[in-house]
């Protein structure tokens, strides 16, 4: 499986863990909400449903409004099709989401596993937010040499150009210390009191570690009908 497959069943697991869709409703989501599969087609998704399906972690069921019920008969065409995510499928999402190797730091999966910080577990969460930093300062390392080494043979907009993306590394960095001071500060108020009593989170993946509203906010973001 390739890694921008893996990404894009990884992100149709979880809109499905929300609730079921149709694959158009899918595409929107996956479009609207996760800027990584902005530019994409059913040509994509489809196939990627279909093996989910033949895995056992979704299942495919007729749609069930009135629209869907007409669609049928008025139009010769059959009806959407919804995806539903199956209890093994939950589980396999749910071993995919503590999972915390390399793949996870890289850009496009990055982009869609913090899509869904809300579900992942706190220790994750650092774990995932640290090796994203890591990588980015090493990148942010060997693009100082590298401009150090061809400055003097660079024109004015190509040396422009290369100050550009040292900055982009350089605020992604500044908001992900952010993200991390945010994380410890809500995982020390997990710790018991003196007296032995500890706060409890409502959620299950432990939110609270976000900025909120008015902090710093983060760096900027880098039809047709389903059968």
């Amino acid at each position: 499986m390739s890694r921008r497959s893996g990404i894009l069943e990884f992100a149709v697991l979880g809109l499905l863990r929300e609730s079921p869709m149709h694959g158009y409703e899918l595409r929107k989501r996956l479009n609207t909400s996760l800027g990584v599969f902005r530019a994409f087609s059913y040509g994509t998704l489809y196939p990627c449903l279909k093996t989910l399906v033949a895995n056992g972690w979704l299942i495919e069921e007729p749609g069930n409004t009135p629209e869907d019920a007409l669609a049928a008969p008025l139009s010769g065409r059959r009806a959407k099709i919804v995806y539903r995510l199956t209890a093994e499928g939950k589980e396999h999402f749910e071993d995919l989401l503590s999972q915390t190797g390399p793949d996870a730091y890289e850009d496009e999966h990055f982009a869609a596993r913090f899509a869904f910080f809300g579900q992942t577990s706190r220790d994750v969460r650092m774990r995932v937010l640290e090796g994203r930093r890591s990588r980015l300062e090493e990148r942010l390392e060997k693009m100082r040499a590298s401009l150090a080494r061809t400055r003097e043979r660079l024109d004015d907009y190509t040396l422009e150009l290369q100050r550009h993306g040292m900055e982009s590394v350089e605020r992604e960095v500044r908001w992900l210390n952010e993200l991390i001071e945010s994380e410890r500060a809500g995982r020390d108020q997990q710790r018991p009191e003196p007296d032995g009593s500890a706060q409890q989170d409502s959620t299950s993946g432990e939110s609270g570690g976000l900025p909120r509203p008015g902090d710093t906010p983060g760096p900027d973001p880098s039809d047709d009908t389903a059968t």
